[in-house]
């Protein structure tokens, strides 16, 4: 099979691209609008890009209307978020948040999420999460136009927020506490908690 992108409708390149491109990470996104109204909000197009500077990435679509999701309204209003990550017992209600709400309405207090203060950021952070990165906005990149095309958000980690009970013995994050989730295709997800160990060539 072999599958011509540059002919697929957005829809189905999305559909081929999440699909195959897993398992993928997900980024739980917190924001504040400019007068303090929370958000938050799950992408799976994340990923660490660098650690000088420590930088990371996540990427909101548009909606299917072509207007911009209410975390990009969010950020380029309040330039500061934290990316919660996402472990097996958060799965439900990270799911959750995913629905569409009215720009304004808070997904920590509809779906009883939890909240903390941050240290260095404007915006909550997730109190369950098992670690949390608190950024400043580096840069946004748009790509495409109308529905499903992208803001590539990039974020500067100013901190981060590690629970102490994801560390081993030896102070280092142990996988299997961590027990995050990862997005496969359509309705499903992989636990991080099943792993095998290659050494590295020099």
């Amino acid at each position: 099979m072999i599958l011509d992108f540059t002919r697929l409708r957005p829809r189905d390149a999305y559909g081929w691209m999440a699909s195959t491109i897993t398992p993928r990470p997900i980024a739980w996104v917190s924001t504040v609008s400019g007068d303090g109204r929370t958000n938050l909000a799950p992408f799976s197009f994340f990923q660490g890009v660098t650690s000088n500077p420590p930088t990371l990435m996540f990427v909101p679509v548009n909606t299917r209307d072509g207007s911009k999701k209410d975390t990009v309204r969010n950020i380029e209003a309040v330039p500061e978020f934290v990316v919660n990550l996402v472990s097996f017992e958060l799965a439900e209600q990270m799911n959750a948040s995913a629905a569409m709400l009215p720009y304004g309405e808070s997904e920590f207090e509809r779906f009883g999420v939890p909240a903390a203060p941050s240290e260095r950021v404007r915006p909550p952070r997730v109190a369950a999460a098992p670690v949390a990165f608190e950024c400043t906005l580096d840069r946004i990149v748009h790509l495409g136009e109308g529905p499903l095309a992208a803001n590539v958000i990039f974020g500067r980690i100013q901190c981060a927020h590690v629970r102490d009970e994801v560390l081993g013995a030896d102070g280092k994050v142990d996988p299997a506490k961590l027990d995050l989730i990862g997005r496969l295709g359509g309705e499903s997800y992989v636990r991080t908690r099943e792993r095998f160990d290659l050494k590295r060539p020099e």
